[in-house]
């Protein structure tokens, strides 16, 4: 049987999706051009700002692809390279795609996060909870923003008119979200289903495997915006996030394949 994740009818979706970014960029690039020439400005200065700008979508595609193989274990290569075309980042993407999967679980459909889906039911909810989810903030951005960054800006700015309570909240929020992913790292307990009445272990806790990756990413982030801090690299710290993750899956891969499987698969919270 064909996986249906990966059938005609969703790269057909995929293909009509893609292809109507494209003719919209395409669309505003050339009015864009268009508009240029029409204020005075010359062909070699349009062209240097296409080219600063292709150069400069090279960091955020890269962590499109990581998304894309971070996802695609689950659900596919289509579904996320849909979902990438359009809008979407890791953070969210892979958040949003494990609290569906999790809401099966105690059940026979259950499947853990990197685990692939066999069920059309699972892939549905899925979808559906990842595609609604990002549509709100498109509908709430242009229609309560002004308003609500006004409001914010009222109670967190102090009398100079910084925003330094304002700046607290949002690293707060970014830190809470990290300790998130570390305390899985470290203490995850390995996803589980009922099967026969049985509940049986599926996926990985947390252990060598999962320290080792978080251990590589972390320390790799760390030295590379140093660097870049030292020796203002400041067009590299884009690249920054993206290569830490390739390098955390790297060391996934070569742990398994170099040591003995009893010690790259040892977990502590199995």
């Amino acid at each position: 049987m064909a996986d249906f994740k990966e059938s005609g009818f969703m790269y057909a979706i995929a293909a009509a999706i893609i292809g109507f970014v494209l003719v919209q960029s395409i669309f505003f690039f050339v009015r864009a051009w268009r508009h240029g020439k029409k204020i005075g400005m010359s062909t070699k200065v349009l062209k240097n700002t296409v080219t600063s700008s292709a150069l400069f979508t090279i960091a955020p595609a890269i962590a499109i692809l990581t998304t894309v193989v971070v996802l695609s274990s689950s659900l596919g290569i289509v579904l996320p390279w849909i979902r990438l075309t359009v809008v979407g980042n890791l953070q969210y993407e892979a958040t949003a795609a494990q609290s569906a999967m999790d809401a099966f679980k105690g059940t026979e459909d259950a499947v853990p996060f990197g685990q692939n889906i066999t069920n059309p039911t699972v892939f549905t909810a899925v979808t559906w909870v990842m595609t609604l989810g990002v549509i709100i903030y498109l509908v709430l951005v242009p229609l309560f923003l002004k308003t609500v960054q006004n409001k914010i800006g009222k109670v967190t700015a102090n009398k100079d008119g910084e925003n330094k309570f304002g700046d607290i909240i949002s690293a707060a929020t970014f830190i809470g979200l990290i300790a998130a992913f570390i305390g899985n790292a470290l203490a995850g307990k390995a996803a589980t289903i009922v099967k026969d009445g049985v509940e049986q272990k599926t996926g990985m806790g947390a252990g060598v495997m999962s320290v080792a990756v978080l251990v590589t990413s972390t320390v790799l982030v760390i030295v590379l915006q140093k660097l870049c801090q030292k020796y203002k690299w400041d067009k590299f710290e884009p690249f920054v996030m993206p290569l830490s993750m390739f390098a955390g899956l790297g060391m996934a891969v070569l742990l398994y394949t170099v040591l003995p499987e009893s010690i790259s698969m040892l977990e502590w919270r199995p």
